[in-house]
């Protein structure tokens, strides 16, 4: 692909994602103190995290056992609030040996 013709996509990109960022910065002038925005606003980013992320896990291995292995054992250790590379570590030695075994069975 020629540069000449990428130019217009990355120049449309860059300002629509400028705009997105820009105005409501320029529009919003004063604080905003409706609860339920606010609140919305606060719970979006993990949202969005969320909703990018967990279908991700659940296809990054051979089989849909295995994710959800992963899943449980980082939930857990989420939950008995272990660090961030223990719950990596712990979710991918998890998946590795849950796909030992179902290698082995099947």
């Amino acid at each position: 692909m020629k540069f000449n013709s990428f130019l217009p996509y990355l120049l449309t990109m860059a300002a629509v994602t400028y705009l997105v960022r820009a105005v409501p910065l320029v529009a919003i002038k004063k604080k905003i103190e409706n609860k339920f925005l606010l609140s919305f606003l606060y719970y979006m980013p993990y949202a969005v995290l969320s909703v990018m992320t967990v279908p991700a896990v659940f296809f990054a291995t051979q089989h849909i056992v295995t994710a959800a292995a992963g899943v449980v054992v980082a939930l857990v250790l989420a939950y008995f609030k272990r660090g961030l590379l223990t719950v990596a570590i712990g979710a991918s030695g998890a998946v590795f040996l849950t796909e030992l075994i179902v290698a082995r069975l099947g």
